[in-house]
């Protein structure tokens, strides 16, 4: 048995993400599965969806301007402690924004046991001269439930100076950290790829091309701008390099799961 986990708190999301996220795992997963979804409204969720309650706010966390109020993003951290929502062994964790593409046993026959992650994307001009910052991306990991306590033991500790956007710019950054850099592996790069740096093309080719999907994804991941609607509509940016194209396929793939 592993575990599936998401998120879903507010009223940005409906349970219809969660939804097309737990029939698209239905759909590409051979092995029994528990499907959890943390949240704070269960309404609407499918049948056979584990609905947990939302962690309680620990009392170490302090309001900053960027991150307040609870849940927030950081709730990511307090999925590691141990007992959260009962969960123990094999964990991957799944953002309910996300498209899946393909099948996900490999996202547990990979090295097994181990922590693993999404390597951070960034944008070309940014890799012409330096590596890729050594931080994940928390759309997509896995983790032994259950075993690993001292990551969120690890952010009480280091509070407030986790929040701190000097030190660490996100959580998944501060994620990347607590787990400690000898206990990072990165997915495969071809198994989780970013709609926004892996199938939008560079400007000018923005403007007159549709963004493609490349081969081998496994999971399409939407970080940032454009979400699935605006990729599927069109998206104009702020930017002339961030204006998209209508994608007809993300349509298909994004309602494959609707019913």
């Amino acid at each position: 048995m592993v575990n599936i986990l998401t998120l879903k708190w507010g009223t940005l999301y409906s349970a219809s993400y969660v939804n097309r996220v737990y029939r698209a795992v239905k759909k590409n997963l051979h092995r029994p599965f528990r499907f959890v979804c943390i949240t704070d409204d269960a309404t609407g969720l499918d049948e056979g969806i584990d609905a947990q309650p939302i962690p309680e706010k620990p009392k170490e966390f302090i309001d900053t301007p960027r991150y307040s109020g609870w849940p927030n993003i950081y709730i990511k951290i307090a999925l590691f402690k141990d007992g959260c929502a009962d969960l123990k062994g094999p964990t991957l964790f799944l953002d309910i924004d996300q498209i899946i593409t393909g099948e996900l046993d490999s996202f547990f026959d990979y090295k097994p046991g181990e922590f693993c992650i999404v390597h951070n994307w960034i944008e070309l001009r940014k890799r012409l001269f330096r590596k890729r910052p050594f931080v994940g991306n928390s759309s997509c990991f896995r983790f032994e439930a259950g075993k690993m306590g001292y990551v969120y033991e690890k952010w009480l500790k280091e509070l407030p100076e986790s929040l701190d956007t000097s030190i660490y710019q996100t959580e998944q950054a501060y994620m990347t950290h607590a787990v400690g850099e000898e206990n990072v592996n990165w997915w495969p790069d071809e198994w989780v790829t970013s709609f926004k740096r892996s199938c939008q093309w560079m400007w000018p080719l923005n403007h007159f091309l549709v963004p493609k999907l490349r081969k081998n994804t496994k999971i399409l991941c939407f970080h940032g701008y454009p979400n699935p609607d605006q990729a599927i509509a069109g998206y104009k940016g702020k930017h002339l390099n961030t204006w998209v194209k209508p994608c007809a396929w993300v349509k298909e793939l994004w309602e494959v799961n609707d019913k």
